[in-house]
């Protein structure tokens, strides 16, 4: 287990600070890897679905800035933070993160399962920042172009295959956590962010879906409602089950978009967080998509 001291917070800080000097918005996070700032509407009933309008600090990947005053105000406010966030699919970079993780229980070997999509889909994985974890997995950095948010996604890919894009976040080389630190690969600190493959790309957005009205508005209303009780009755150990299962049906039966926000606030009461919640919906969106 990492010891968590000033000395940490310091170079959390710092390394904080770099990146926010080549325009990667931070934030600080604590050693569990969760923002290092409590909401200021964690005691609302329902909690508030704000992303930072009321000026607060607290709100976790939406507090993330390139100011280095604003940058340190944010870790001033959070002195045990050990670690720094970096928001994916913000601007300048639109960085997208494509999480390798090693999972020898099940034997999941992700970097041969990125390599076989690499062949199957005819790209190239390119030389780019690469972020080794405490577990031994990888995070390569990516940057992909602006106005296509690129949704997040557990195992959609492949085992093993997480990706981190708009609204997601990844853990900064030099933050430390309970698990251990996260550092540069060797040979990789010097290069910049590669652009994502186009084919890459296309596997990791959603195509647009045509909008054409299913069923009336009693009908989906009426589903709608008992999708939302479905999630809200959720135990621990169930809670991403059912909001997937209830996201999929929305989708299949047409008005997944306009129920997305009821199922995320659902989600959000019974303990998932936002970004938790908004991932497992767009995993739904795209496996109940029909490719052409």
């Amino acid at each position: 287990m990492a010891i968590i001291d000033r000395q940490t917070a310091t170079l959390a800080l710092a390394h904080a600070l770099s990146a926010a000097e080549r325009g990667l918005p931070v934030f600080p996070l604590s050693a569990t890897k969760l923002p290092a700032l409590r909401s200021p509407h964690r005691d609302e009933v329902p909690p508030a679905r704000c992303r930072g309008a009321c000026g607060l600090p607290g709100h976790g990947v939406h507090d993330a800035t390139t100011h280095p005053a604003a940058v340190r105000a944010l870790f001033a406010a959070a002195p045990r933070a050990t670690g720094y966030g970096i928001a994916c699919g913000r601007p300048p970079h639109h960085l997208i993160g494509i999480d390798l993780d090693i999972d020898a229980t099940h034997g999941n070997d992700s970097v041969a399962a990125l390599h076989q999509l690499a062949l199957q889909h005819l790209f190239t994985i390119p030389a780019t920042v690469t972020v080794i974890t405490p577990s031994g997995g990888r995070h390569l950095w990516l940057t992909g172009p602006s106005g296509i948010d690129v949704p997040n996604s557990a195992g959609r890919l492949a085992p093993g295959i997480d990706v981190r894009g708009a609204g997601g976040y990844l853990v900064g080389p030099g933050s430390v956590t309970t698990h251990g630190s996260y550092r540069l690969a060797p040979g990789t600190a010097h290069l910049p962010p590669a652009p994502c493959p186009r084919a890459l790309l296309r596997l990791l957005t959603p195509p647009r879906r045509p909008h054409h009205p299913t069923g009336s508005p009693s009908r989906t209303g009426h589903e709608g409602r008992g999708l939302v009780q479905f999630v809200l009755a959720a135990h621990e150990g169930q809670r991403n089950t059912r909001l997937f299962w209830a996201a999929c049906r929305a989708y299949e039966n047409g008005f997944g978009d306009a129920l997305a926000d009821a199922l995320t606030d659902a989600a959000v009461r019974t303990g998932l967080s936002e970004q938790e919640a908004r991932a497992a919906i767009a995993s739904a969106a795209r496996l109940t998509t029909k490719r052409p």
